[in-house]
């Protein structure tokens, strides 16, 4: 039985301004039709003898891992929130005490990124394949990423003499190079991109970590035993899993074991960690640029330029990438890609929101987004799916209008409950009690003015919630 754990915990900020915190990359539809945490759920699914997924993510990001799993028809998966992010090695312990728990010692955990790109699914596949082997025969195997280029953003990993079959003695992991070393690794052929992929036996996995780590293990343990579940989701203990040491699974365990191995994969892999990706991908035009969205270039090269809306158009230009969303615009040059993260940085000690959110934000019943704001007042366009609602909520410090562009609307307020249709209004007055909800069979779309002293979306006071929240979030 083999479990795929899909470690969805990421925040992309290499990829900003399309990647945001509350809405990182692995949610976005960067190289298919699918977002990446879907083409990931997919490409699990095809495994042999598989499971159905454990995800790992951001307690905020639990209803946007539900609603893409549920929308790639990926059903029965569990869903773990940490309440803190603890590297990966504290996520490894909790999937596997997950798996032995549900599966047995012997279950065979895939421990994968949601956020990483494979263009060969059978060469995945048989990869995956040598490597369950190898796990079945007691060891904690990784992959290697064949490298195709002389990459400085990654770790390596030095490869051995052969064990069985495909796997390989782990000779050493290696912190990323520079240049000049990273090309000698490309040209001796023993070193490895490492992937932050792993597949393990549940029991071996947890008995190694009780001889290196302890102390961490006993914290997970104590998080998953007083663990709540809430709707779909599991919550880690807060307090125990908080004093999990922030530790790697490489360092906590892969470089002291005896028991691991590595496992060649030439897949067509990418972590999708910068800008710098995309340019990698086919070149829209003959001048080498690769373009997306509404984009006109003249005497342009080598440039990647995308769009998320309005016109974008770059003259006499080379090596560039510019980016443009509602809401900001980046541009750099494709060997400083690596520095957007630093970048984020400073916009979040600015304390500006655009390192946070996008303007239009997900919502478990919908979607709503940021048309205007002033002083004292604030304008959002929300979709409500079918046959969802938003909590029984007030506010101390606004009233809202809302009209209804589309589709069907029950409002209830100050006690009643009527409906309203396209083109008509409704006044929520400060302080009612108020409940909006499409009980139609197509999506409900209606523009809200909020007025007041205060538009802040921590102004709500819940009296219940179909979704189970408590805390502070707009509808």
């Amino acid at each position: 039985m083999i479990v795929p754990v899909l470690l969805a915990g990421g925040s992309g900020t290499r990829l900003w301004p399309l990647s945001r915190q509350l809405f990182p990359k692995q949610f976005l539809r960067l190289v298919s039709e699918h977002t990446m945490l879907q083409d990931t759920a997919l490409r699990a699914a095809a495994l042999p003898g598989v499971a159905p997924p454990l995800v790992i993510c951001n307690e905020n990001h639990r209803f946007i891992v539900a609603e893409q799993l549920r929308d790639a028809g990926i059903v029965n998966a569990s869903i773990i929130l940490e309440p803190e992010g603890r590297n990966t090695a504290p996520a490894a312990a909790t999937a596997a005490l997950f798996a032995t728990e549900k599966y047995g010692r012997d279950a065979l955990v895939y421990l994968m990124s949601a956020d990483h790109a494979i263009a060969d699914q059978p060469a995945f596949l048989a990869a995956s394949s040598a490597a369950a082997t190898a796990a079945s025969g007691g060891r904690l195997t990784t992959f290697g990423i064949k490298p195709s280029r002389a990459e400085t953003g990654y770790g390596y990993i030095k490869s051995g003499e052969v064990l069985a079959g495909e796997a390989r003695q782990i000779a050493d992991f290696v912190e990323k190079p520079d240049q000049a070393r990273a090309q000698q690794y490309l040209d001796s052929g023993e070193y490895f991109w490492n992937a932050g992929m792993f597949l393990f036996p549940a029991g071996l996995f947890l008995d190694e970590l009780e001889r290196f780590e302890p102390e961490m293990l006993t914290h997970c343990t104590q998080a998953m035993i007083k663990a709540t579940r809430d709707l779909d989701f599991i919550r880690l203990d807060a307090e125990h899993f908080g004093q999990c040491r922030d530790d790697s699974i490489d360092y906590a365990v892969m470089e002291k074991t005896d028991k691991g191995a590595l496992v060649p994969m030439d897949a067509g892999w990418d972590d999708v960690g910068t800008w710098t990706f995309m340019g990698n991908l086919p070149p829209t035009d003959n001048r080498g640029n690769h373009t997306r969205g509404d984009v006109m270039l003249d005497d342009t090269d080598d440039s990647l330029v995308h769009s998320e809306g309005r016109l974008v158009t770059a003259v006499g230009v080379k090596n560039q990438v510019i980016v443009s969303t509602k809401d900001a615009v980046l541009v750099t040059t494709r060997d400083r890609a690596q520095d957007v993260k630093s970048l984020v940085n400073q916009l979040r000690a600015a304390g500006r929101s655009e390192a946070e959110s996008h303007p239009r934000m997900a919502r478990p019943w919908g979607s709503y987004e940021t048309i205007a704001m002033g002083d004292r007042f604030q304008v959002k366009r929300i979709i409500v799916k079918p046959g969802q609602k938003l909590s029984l909520q007030m506010h101390h410090h606004r009233a809202e209008h809302w009209v209804v562009v589309s589709g069907t609307a029950r409002v209830t307020c100050d006690g009643k409950e009527f409906l309203m249709s396209e083109d008509q209004s409704t006044y929520i007055p400060l302080g009612k009690t108020h409940r909006l909800e499409n009980p139609g069979k197509v999506p409900l779309e209606l523009i809200e003015v909020q007025s007041g002293s205060y538009l802040g979306e921590d102004d709500i006071v819940r009296f219940e919630d179909v979704y189970g929240r408590s805390e502070p979030a707009p509808g």
